[in-house]
């Protein structure tokens, strides 16, 4: 199946660790101009050195998604570089594997700010020229716990749940410009090691470590059907074929890639 990536733009945020940059790399391959839009830019910078290997151009560009101004900045240099903005997978997530009673107020604020405010900045951002261009895809990252609320993912959730039924409301406002928004669920997507993750990743937070061990992945896997825990390029396939030409006829969906956790 020909994705029909070659020289196409595509921005994707919180692309420096696990799935966003598997995303990013798997669009590299591809022969896309990539961005990664990072605040971590350090890490940023080695999955562009990865990117540029595999034959693409790539740039980092450190942006904090909740922040207008910042997200504003890096399309505006994204247009610079490549000329426009064909992509945008909202990618960037955080959260800490806690109970709702558990959690400080400061922690809710930045599960909203990140999950849900990152995600609206990010695709307001670029639809002026996806409008005025007449086409585009967003794909955002949702979650399963979106879609049956999840325990100890409670505000996560919720945000999650935000970013499948804005996806959907601005399908309908956009659709007749040839915009298209499609939302993926990933499961439990762990990086298979550090390498793999930047110092701000929410992967260093001490709680989600704990989920790292063999112990845990085994006991995890036991909920899934296909009996395994996902791994970031499982993910890739389907965010590709939603941004992808081949899925031009899609638009407001919402798919899960998560083993079989939820079948809904």
């Amino acid at each position: 199946m020909n994705l029909n990536f070659e020289g196409k733009s595509v921005v994707v945020t919180g692309s420096g660790s696990n799935i966003g940059r598997a995303i990013a790399l798997a669009f590299a391959r591809e022969r896309a101009n990539v961005t990664i839009a990072e605040i971590d830019e350090g890490q940023g910078k080695k999955v562009a050195a990865e990117a540029e290997q595999l034959g693409a151009k790539a740039q980092v560009v450190r942006t904090d998604v909740t922040r207008w101004s910042d997200v504003q900045a890096m399309v505006r240099l994204v247009e610079e570089r490549f000329g426009r903005v064909d992509v945008l997978v909202n990618n960037v997530g955080w959260t800490r594997d806690a109970l709702f009673m558990e959690k400080t107020r400061d922690e809710w604020e930045k599960e909203v700010q990140i999950n849900l405010w990152g995600m609206i900045n990010c695709t307001r951002a670029v639809l002026d020229g996806m409008i005025a261009r007449k086409g585009g895809a967003i794909v955002s990252m949702g979650s399963d716990a979106g879609r049956i609320g999840e325990f100890r993912e409670g505000v996560y959730g919720a945000c999650k749940a935000g970013v499948i039924a804005l996806s959907k409301s601005i399908a309908r406002e956009v659709g007749k410009f040839g915009v298209r928004l499609n939302v993926v669920c990933p499961g439990m997507t762990m990086p298979a090691n550090d390498e793999e993750i930047g110092g701000l990743s929410m992967w260093q937070a001490q709680e989600n470590r704990a989920w790292m061990t063999e112990e845990m992945r085994a006991r995890i896997a036991k909920a899934y059907p296909l009996r395994r825990v996902a791994r970031p390029d499982d993910v890739t396939g389907a965010v590709l074929f939603l941004a992808s030409d081949q899925a031009g006829f899609i638009t407001g969906q919402t798919l899960s890639v998560s083993g079989g956790y939820t079948m809904i």
